[in-house]
């Protein structure tokens, strides 16, 4: 893994998808995240950037607003990491300024489910801005047998023969909500996993909700562990669908389930 670092927790880059606090502004969902002991955020579009803004988190965010994010991010320590989840299509002058914007905020990855015809784009672009592509998997979609992000061997299959920085964002939760065992789609992925969505559930399969850490389906020690032997190095981003506006309590014992897993394992 890393050398020890204040900014990782078990060596994981570990913080929040801002998607966890969608009812509130990006300011706030930064404050929230330092809150609840997360020390990365991962930004999602759309999101308003402020109270007193009429702007959103994207792209078209002026440098002013840029300039926002980063102050607040540095006054609570705080460090951006990725953002998404985006769409990506065979406009490469389009996907340019998502890569631009990722740049200016130095993230490490963009999230994303694109159209198959943005690989070609996607590939060129990660190889420009050394950024990564972290593909996205939400639920299996039972009356849509065309999505298909949600199966690991279909990320293989696009990603498999290009370059190595275009991967999975590896959605623990969504995979448990279709079926996939997580740990062994991460296993599948190693050396593509460039993000991770972090959840655990209260059961097994379709309709299954969020729970903190060490209280659902106990899957999130397994997924812990295969992270930590792969040495992954993107985000570990907790994302609480549930409670929008009072879940921060429970964001912050998911960081301390992880922290307690670390502390046993003698992982700085």
């Amino acid at each position: 893994m890393p050398s020890p670092s204040s900014d990782r927790i078990g060596g994981l880059k570990l913080g929040c998808q801002a998607w966890s606090f969608n009812n509130k502004t990006a300011l706030e969902a930064i404050e929230l995240t330092a809150k609840s002991g997360g020390k990365w955020i991962e930004f999602f579009p759309g999101q308003k950037l402020a109270s007193d803004s009429t702007e959103s988190v994207g792209p078209g965010l002026s440098s002013d607003g840029i300039r926002r994010l980063q102050t607040e991010c540095a006054r609570l320590n705080v460090k951006p990491v990725a953002f998404g989840v985006t769409g990506f299509g065979s406009n490469a002058a389009e996907n340019r300024k998502t890569f631009e914007f990722a740049k200016t905020l130095g993230l490490y990855a963009i999230v994303t489910e694109p159209s198959p015809d943005a690989m070609d784009s996607l590939e060129a672009l990660v190889k420009e801005f050394d950024i990564r592509i972290a593909i996205h998997n939400h639920p299996r979609q039972a009356n849509n047998p065309k999505y298909r992000f949600w199966d690991p061997a279909y990320i293989i299959e696009l990603c498999g023969k290009r370059d190595p920085r275009l991967g999975s964002c590896a959605d623990v939760g969504h995979w448990v909500r279709s079926g996939v065992d997580p740990v062994k789609a991460l296993k599948m992925l190693k050396g593509r996993i460039h993000g991770c969505h972090f959840k655990e559930l209260n059961k097994m399969g379709d309709g299954a909700g969020d729970v903190p850490s060490g209280t659902g389906n106990a899957l999130a020690i397994g997924v812990l562990e295969e992270l930590h032997r792969q040495k992954h190095e993107g985000a570990v981003s907790i994302e609480y669908e549930t409670d929008y506006g009072s879940n921060t309590a429970a964001i912050g014992q998911c960081i301390g389930f992880v922290r307690g897993w670390a502390q046993a394992k003698k992982i700085s």
